[in-house]
This record gives C-alpha cells, structure tokens and sequence, in this order.
C-alpha cells in the first residue's frame, strides 16, 4: 500500500478520531464513538482507500 496521505491529513484524522472515540466515555456517550477507529487507523497507516478509489493524493511523494 502505498502512502496516499500528507501530514496535515493524517494530523487532522488523528485529532477527529480522538474526539469521536472520546465521545464513547464523555459527553453523549454513545457507542457510535468507535466509528472514530476509522480516521486514527488511517493516519497511522498513511493510506485511505476512499482516496485511491478516487484517486486522490494528499502527500508530496511520487510513485
């Protein structure tokens, strides 16, 4: 899998996923919280397959 995503995305989809698994202890706390294991599995893989299906790159490397 090459890495199809840049720093600010990942940096972002890590502090989205920790606000919505953070939803699951504090706040409303639903279990629709875990839906933020998503976003954080992606930036730490650096690939996001919705971005190769439609052939998005957010990072500077090249293939």
């Amino acid at each position: 899998m090459p890495k199809n995503m840049g720093p600010t995305d990942r940096t972002l989809r890590v502090v989205i996923g920790l606000i919505l698994i953070s939803l699951v202890f504090i706040g409303p706390q639903s279990p629709l919280g875990w839906i933020g294991v998503i976003p954080l599995a992606t930036a730490f893989l650096g690939f996001c397959p919705a971005y190769a299906i439609l052939g998005i790159r957010t990072c500077g490397a090249k293939e």
